[in-house]
């Protein structure tokens, strides 16, 4: 599926739907695991700023998942994370939402659709259309998002929850006067879904039973779809010079990884590994401390608020952050910025102390929906980044601030360019943001 010229890679798709909630998360699993068990070394990717999915892509692929995001990313980052591609027989990506859907004002690259990751690549797109309630309109949907953009690259449809051979015929019927090819037909499976909680899927850890739902996935499509016409339908286009990955804020990173805390984009950890650091990880939810030696100490966002009660008794975690603390920096994203800060009150109303390192107090108690790009204009210094450098991110929480009594770590924008009242905070060398860091912005801070 490749040559052996310098530039070239292994011919991809990429499998979008017209909204969220269509399958096409189920139909990237079964597909990833499909083609490795016939022999493929599959490269996963998820369009996007999703840091869930590409987990559940791991463990399907056997291979790490790696976030393209046109909006956060500049050219040599989206060059250096689609090199990560070499090596691979073909490319699978996921894409986020609906196809077209991003957002108004364009970032470094574009709007951040999966349109844009899929006519960048040069990645074919699967549309994968729930036909469930419709026959043959389902062929006018189908048609609209292939001209919505006539440049862009397009495999053909997958036809998710069909109700019976009927509604497959006159389904295929409208699809054939459209001129679309049907790469298959699934039908209704009621059991064929992952669970969900409040920002999406459940994480790829906490499942039951991950590897025999993925394996019931990858039979279910083996059954239904025309595989050979997948595989056949897969283009790329060549690989252009690559930048670097981002650059480790420290050589020895005391990184926090359980159920509570685990939201860290793959090609952030890659980059540090690459730059030569040491990734120590240890679990808070167990009661373990970061490594004495670690030059850094780093919380990614997760579900503290799901384990707060358990968080508060875990004294050694505790006690060696706040020891750390003292002569060492200590960062943490959205989830690991709350566990910084003096008080998390769960849904329920109790408050619960954490470690007290910042005077942030947040609440799930009244649910507050905070989605989206952020890019964010340094105040003070972060591990990694000096006072005036510009960052992109994304936020994506359920939490409210009730005290944060700590001077502002930035000013951050939302991809409007409209303030937000999340601006992070610092004390001492410790320092938090809402936003999950994805890239340092290209352009100077002012801007």
């Amino acid at each position: 599926m490749t040559d052996d010229t310098p530039n070239s890679a292994p011919g991809g798709l990429l499998i979008s739907a017209p909204s969220s909630g269509t399958g096409k998360t189920t139909v990237m699993l079964g597909l990833l695991r499909a083609l490795t068990e016939d022999g493929l070394t599959v490269q996963p990717f998820k369009s996007g700023p999703d840091y869930i999915d590409p987990a559940f892509h791991h463990a399907a692929a056997r291979r790490p998942s790696f976030n393209i995001d046109t909006w956060a990313m500049d050219d040599g980052l989206l060059n250096a994370v689609a090199a990560q591609m070499k090596g691979a027989d073909i490319t699978i990506a996921e894409g986020s939402m609906g196809l077209y859907d991003g957002v108004a004002k364009p970032g470094e690259q574009g709007h951040g659709t999966s349109a844009e990751t899929a006519q960048r690549m040069g990645w074919p797109v699967i549309l994968v259309l729930d036909i469930s309630g419709q026959a043959q309109s389902a062929a006018a949907t189908a048609l609209g998002f292939r001209h919505y953009n006539p440049d862009l690259p397009f495999a053909g449809v997958i036809l998710n929850r069909c109700a019976s051979p009927r509604h497959e015929r006159l389904a295929r019927l409208g699809m054939e006067r459209a001129g679309l090819p049907v790469l298959g037909v699934l039908p209704r499976r009621g059991d064929l879904t992952l669970p969900e909680r409040h920002l999406g899927l459940i994480q790829a850890q906490e499942h039951p039973d991950l590897e025999t739902a993925i394996a019931r996935y990858a039979t279910f499509l083996r059954n239904h779809l025309d595989l050979d016409a997948i595989r056949s339908a897969a283009r790329s286009a060549p690989l252009q010079p690559a930048g670097p990955l981002p650059a480790p804020p420290a050589q020895r990173i005391a990184l926090a990884q359980d159920a509570a805390f685990s939201f860290t984009y793959p090609h952030l950890l890659k980059g540090w590994r690459d730059g030569g650091a040491e990734i120590l990880p240890f679990s808070p939810l167990a009661n373990q401390a970061p490594a004495k030696d670690a030059d850094l100490v780093w919380l990614p966002g997760g579900y503290p608020e799901l384990h707060a009660g358990t968080l508060a008794n875990a004294t050694t975690f505790l006690n060696g952050l706040r020891k750390h603390a003292k002569t060492k920096p200590v960062h943490g994203e959205c989830g690991g910025y709350m566990a910084l800060g003096t008080t998390l009150i769960d849904k329920n109303g109790t408050r619960h102390q954490m470690a007290g390192l910042l005077g942030l107090v947040t609440s799930y108690e009244k649910r507050k929906f905070h989605l989206g790009y952020r890019k964010a204009h340094l105040l003070a210094p972060m591990p990694g980044f000096e006072p005036g450098q510009a960052l992109r991110g994304h936020e994506f929480h359920y939490c409210s601030i009730l005290e944060q009594p700590d001077a502002p770590l930035a000013k951050v924008l939302d991809a409007e360019g409209t303030a937000v009242p999340e601006t992070g905070s610092h004390q001492g060398q410790v320092s938090g943001t809402f936003f999950h860091l994805i890239a340092q912005a290209s352009e100077p801070a002012g801007k």
